[in-house]
């Protein structure tokens, strides 16, 4: 997930996590850290258990919260090894969205997998998402300078001191079909007093527009669909319950254009009997200044994360 940082794993007796557990006791490389530990300050919320021994951290996640003590252990990716990295060990987990399996962060922040490798991997990564619909699912991450794309668009990546680990782009303006629509330069502008701009964010399933710039794209989609009958389902507000052709959507940043194919754009209720365009408006709160570029919106294209150079690349790739 490129907008947390932290890595953690469900661990030995955590309450409300999948029967599949980290068991820490059978690590000799395993340690939890104490409340003194200079990563203690780093993670959200952080407390001392009572013997003052582990640092305890609770954050929110999705609509789940959980609760993880602050460890460390050797962790090894393929052939390379990382000693002490830190990460939480889940302790306790509420609500449906905590992954079963644990996260990997990929912020910038300290404690992200990105910082915690830098001398390994030089604050360099890719990845490529599958289709959703794809039988095998098997996308892939690629960790490293080597190997990545060298035919690949790029645009700066910027950097917000309101949400200093997530991932900022400039987004300029959004085409559907071959027109430009007409969004207030205020609702897509990054912003670093208040925290508004674009992020790309694999950790976020559709796409979500500040409100002005949401009914802008959709109006225009709408327009073009040329479909009377629209309905909602879900948070979705433009549907169709007969077959549609979608026009193209382009995302225009600072010298880089993303157009993006059907696939990415449509969503189909389960019984496939209604199609919905896969966007909808920020949220009503802190995120309503925030456009987010989600994971649907990104399948099939390899995102390459360039931190030492301030870039961000996007090239089309099949990623199954």
């Amino acid at each position: 997930d490129t907008s947390n940082d932290a890595a953690w794993i469900p661990c030995t007796g955590c309450l409300g996590c999948s029967s599949t557990v980290f068991d820490n006791a059978k690590s000799t490389t395993f340690q939890s850290l104490g409340c003194q530990a200079p990563q203690c300050k780093q993670v959200q919320n952080p407390s001392c258990d009572g013997s003052g021994n582990t640092c305890i951290f609770n954050m929110t996640y999705g609509g789940s919260t959980i609760a993880a003590n602050l460890s460390q252990d050797t962790f090894t990716l393929a052939n390379d090894s990382v000693s002490s990295y830190t990460f939480g060990c889940l302790q306790k987990t509420t609500g449906n969205s905590v992954p079963p399996q644990g996260l990997l962060g990929l912020g910038r922040g300290p404690l992200s997998l990105l910082s915690q490798t830098q001398d390994l991997y030089q604050s360099t990564f890719s990845y490529c998402l599958p289709n959703f619909r794809s039988a095998n699912f098997s996308g892939s991450l690629r960790l490293g300078p080597v190997g990545q794309p060298v035919r690949i668009k790029y645009t700066p990546l910027l950097k917000n001191p309101r949400r200093p680990s997530l991932y900022f782009v400039n987004l300029i303006g959004i085409r559907v079909g071959n027109k430009v629509v007409d969004i207030p330069p205020s609702a897509i502008a990054f912003n670093p007093t208040t925290g508004a701009g674009t992020i790309i964010d694999s950790g976020t399933v559709f796409t979500r527009l500040v409100e002005p710039a949401y009914v802008a794209v959709r109006d225009e989609f709408r327009r073009r669909v040329k479909v009377a009958n629209v309905t909602s389902l879900g948070g979705f507000d433009t549907c169709y319950t007969v077959p549609i052709v979608a026009p193209t959507i382009t995302f225009m940043f600072t010298s880089m254009n993303v157009t993006l194919p059907q696939d990415n754009l449509l969503i189909h209720s389960t019984a496939g009997s209604i199609t919905c365009l896969a966007m909808a408006s920020a949220p009503d709160n802190v995120n309503s200044v925030l456009n987010v570029i989600a994971n649907m919106q990104q399948q099939n294209h390899r995102i390459l994360f360039d931190v030492p150079n301030s870039r961000l690349g996007v090239a089309r790739e099949l990623c199954t």
